[in-house]
């Protein structure tokens, strides 16, 4: 297995661009597939997973034009009608490519096979299509019953409501919502239980809205969608930069002894992965928040102070803040994050291993984990990422106060991140 050996880092100082949101790069490039007339979208995320929606959307028959070598793309969107009835589709890993995709061709009326990694036939999707199916759908599974692979026919809506658990991945109700104007009816979706990772829905809610679309949220667990819409290009679409991505830097800074800026999210972002800011500064970091950018440093102290919080709503760039654990004064405890198991990996048990490694106390919960920093980390442990770019990412930091670190598989930072250790290193003294 290749390997990534960091030497330690004194301290962090200066500004990233950060890439293109994952979120939002998916939702868009779907989007804009399905809407009337051509969009450019700009600053699109360079990415396994991005790469997995343009190649899925092209052998559906969408055309998409790379505007040279940039990342600025041209989407001619097919009207709601995609022009290829017979595909098989390769999803990878890509949680925010086959979710939404699943939903969008079971009202396609073709024959599509969709399927990805193993670790994707281990991820449940059953709760979205139990949903599809409810509104008439015919989607079967080709494996374990509830994850895929899928097969997907042509079926007949015969419902107005689906219901959706909302305790799983907000990716279910994501799909179903972008889904379900393609069927030009009234729609209501129930989500039954608590909706997870609420500002994903947002997200959701806010690009649908700027592709024309119009959803009463009535409360997180009522959605109604006026038939007859269709999604219509807003023209151009620029593309966030990633909130989850700048959570490692932010974390630099607050644990590095120096300022890090991040450029490309701030005040004025639609992603609720922002609020890691505002973790942080609960345990101590200074953070200052300009429009387009956010600012970290080390508390006055010098340590952060550790803390109890649910993150719920923030369940990607909680993973950061288990790391910044080992930088504070006391034991932090993150809550109400069973999702980190049904992620890349099972994240709660993964994190855990790896912590103990550093020298870490760590209990874990079903749905929570404690962290209680030792007195001096394990200097050269060797990380096991399994597949997952959060980890790989995550792991990074511990070389910063001098502690070398060897990340195993380094080069899975690109499901959302490929450059992230050449700006690590850049920011680094």
């Amino acid at each position: 297995m290749e390997f990534l050996d960091l030497a330690p880092i004194a301290g962090v100082n200066g500004s990233v661009a950060l890439p293109g949101s994952k979120s939002i790069s998916n939702r868009t490039l779907l989007l804009a597939a399905l809407c009337q007339g051509s969009t450019r979208v700009l600053g699109l995320l360079a990415s396994d997973d991005t790469e997995r929606m343009l190649e899925a959307l092209t052998a559906l028959g969408i055309k998409i034009e790379q505007i040279g070598n940039s990342r600025d793309f041209i989407v001619h969107g097919c009207g709601g009608e995609f022009p290829v009835k017979q595909a098989d589709l390769f999803l990878g890993n890509a949680g925010t490519a086959f979710r939404p995709l699943t939903a969008a061709l079971a009202f396609a009326g073709g024959d599509y096979r969709l399927s990805g990694v193993p670790r994707m036939h281990e991820r449940p999707i059953g709760d979205l299509v139990t949903g599809l199916q409810q509104a008439g759908c015919n989607i079967e599974y080709l494996g374990n019953e509830g994850f895929p692979p899928l097969q997907i026919r042509p079926g007949s809506v015969t419902s107005n409501r689906i219901a959706v658990k909302g305790n799983v991945s907000s990716q279910f109700l994501t799909g179903l919502l972008m889904a379900i104007p393609l069927t030009q009816r009234d729609m209501t979706i129930d989500v039954i239980g608590e909706l997870i990772s609420k500002p994903y829905i947002e997200i959701t809610l806010n690009l649908m809205a700027k592709f024309g679309l119009k959803v009463e949220r009535k409360s997180w667990n009522e959605f109604f969608i006026p038939g007859g819409q269709s999604y219509t290009s807003p023209g151009e679409i620029h593309v966030e930069g990633d909130a989850s991505s700048a959570s490692y830097f932010l974390a630099a800074g607050a644990i590095g002894g120096g300022v890090v800026r991040v450029e490309g999210v701030g005040s004025d972002s639609i992603q609720g992965d922002k609020r890691f800011a505002d973790t942080l500064a609960e345990m101590g970091a200074v953070i200052t928040w300009g429009p387009n950018w956010i600012e970290a440093a080390p508390p006055a102290s010098g340590q952060l102070t550790a803390i109890d919080v649910d993150l719920n709503h923030i369940p990607d760039a909680a993973m950061t803040i288990a790391i910044a654990a080992l930088y504070a004064k006391g034991t932090t405890t993150i809550r109400n994050i069973e999702s980190w198991r049904v992620k890349e990996t099972d994240r709660l048990s993964a994190m855990a291993t790896e912590l103990r490694k550093v020298g870490a106390t760590v209990v874990e919960g079903q749905d929570w984990i404690s962290v209680t920093p030792p007195e001096a980390l394990t200097a050269n442990a060797e990380i096991d990422t399994y597949d997952d770019h959060r980890m790989a990412m995550c792991f990074s930091l511990v070389a910063i106060k001098g502690v070398p670190v060897r990340i195993n598989d380094p080069k899975c930072t690109a499901k959302t991140f490929p450059t992230y250790f050449e700006e690590l290193a850049r920011i680094a003294n």
